[in-house]
């Protein structure tokens, strides 16, 4: 039955109103019971009923809430370093995959891993990601391509979730590349999607989300319905990797089959905004991944002018986006993006929470919501964001429970 007092500033990062506002509060206090806040406000205002409980000093720092990385491939076989220098050589995603890297490189790595191994390997991305205020994390499958391994890496995450401390939402992928035992079969590995891996995914309730990657070399649009089409049938929502290489129609999919997030969005069109903002669906912006392809970024200004809310997270994977370094991602939201500091927070906190369907769980600090904070060694989100440090982060609280302090 803690008391958190002596709260610098507070963003409470409420769900509703201009993604820029983080309803902030000066000299605040935090409390929580049972692994539920419940109570927030000015530290002068602090109920009589709370002053005897234990109390706690956050040194006049601030304190968000607890970060969400809505968009990760955390579990993977091997990383891809010799791609790093062929793009910096000048060349493409495109003709790195078409050469036999890119994803079919990371399937056949991890192919052979056993869970044990996956589990061992994702404890320690965690671990880290612990360490710099992020509480729930969004894990996608999609390094399988078949039904076994797609299956044991769901599996992987939910060893994780079970385990803790983080809050684990899993996501499959089996429509991330058609791999290569199918190369001059596709219509066979789409029928195995929807004949086979989703409904073993549903039966064993191992995923939320069914997401596909939507792009020239990936898959169409027309495979991506008939995917999505199965998914939703077998309970899975669906959400998308859209238009991050070229203009192919994904933003204007995502709002036909009502999915959660369209993510990456580099290529977005005018149109696809529209239909985006009318159909309600979350923006992701992937600014790690733009960084290392060398890409122009997602138009988020355009996007949140639009009336579309913008989500930001790390897309961590082995080639595109090495990195789970979520704070690192909204400094480069702010930079390459446009985004304030304000926005690219709340786009890491409650906007990241609906883009995966647990805001009602997390992402803001309020009264009846998971304990989930970050206590960061700076006066504002300004300061924190531009001031970009390996980790300003002094400790993490997942559900009321200490997982990270320095």
């Amino acid at each position: 039955m803690p008391v958190l007092g002596n709260i610098g500033l507070l963003a409470r990062c409420l769900p509703g109103g201009e993604q820029r506002d983080l309803h902030p509060i000066s000299h605040a206090a935090l409390v929580w019971d049972a692994g539920r806040i419940v109570w927030v406000g000015s530290e002068a205002e602090l109920p009589e009923a709370y002053a005897a409980w234990p109390s706690q000093d956050a040194g006049g720092r601030l304190v968000i809430p607890g970060l969400v990385d809505c968009h990760t491939h955390l579990a993977f076989g091997g990383w891809r370093g010799d791609e790093f220098e062929l793009r910096i050589q000048g060349r493409s995603y495109q003709e790195i995959a078409a050469a036999g890297g890119g994803i079919a490189s990371t399937m056949t790595r991890t192919r052979g891993q056993p869970v044990e191994a996956l589990v061992s390997r994702c404890r320690g991305f965690l671990a880290g990601m612990a360490e710099l205020g992020v509480t729930t994390v969004e894990c996608k499958s999609g390094y399988g391509l078949n039904e076994e391994t797609e299956l044991r890496l769901l599996e992987c995450y939910a060893a994780l979730a079970a385990q803790g401390p983080q809050r684990i939402v899993p996501t499959l992928l089996a429509a991330h590349v058609v791999p290569p035992e199918y190369r001059d079969r596709r219509p066979e590995y789409l029928d195995l999607i929807i004949d086979r891996i989703i409904p073993a995914v549903a039966a064993r309730r191992l995923a939320r989300f069914c997401d596909v990657f939507v792009e020239e070399g990936a898959f169409s649009v027309e495979e991506a319905r008939r995917v999505f089409l199965a998914g939703r049938a077998h309970g899975l929502q669906p959400k998308l990797h859209a238009d991050q290489l070229s203009a192919c129609g994904g933003a204007e999919l995502a709002a036909e089959v009502g999915a959660a997030s369209a993510d990456h969005l580099e290529h977005v069109t005018a149109n696809g905004m529209e239909r985006m903002r009318a159909a309600g669906v979350v923006a992701v912006s992937l600014p790690i991944a733009t960084l290392y392809l060398g890409q122009s970024p997602m138009p988020a200004r355009a996007l949140l002018d639009a009336g579309v809310p913008v989500a930001v997270a790390t897309d961590f994977n082995p080639g595109s986006a090495p990195s789970f370094h979520l704070p690192l991602a909204l400094t480069l939201a702010c930079t390459l993006q446009r985004m304030t500091p304000a926005e690219a927070l709340k786009g890491a906190t409650i906007i990241a929470a609906q883009a995966i369907g647990v805001d009602g769980e997390c992402g803001s600090l309020e009264a009846g919501k998971a304990a989930d904070f970050a206590v960061i060694d700076a006066p504002d989100v300004n300061q924190w964001l531009y001031h970009f440090r390996p980790n300003a982060c002094v400790r993490t609280v997942i559900s009321g429970e200490t997982a990270w302090q320095i």
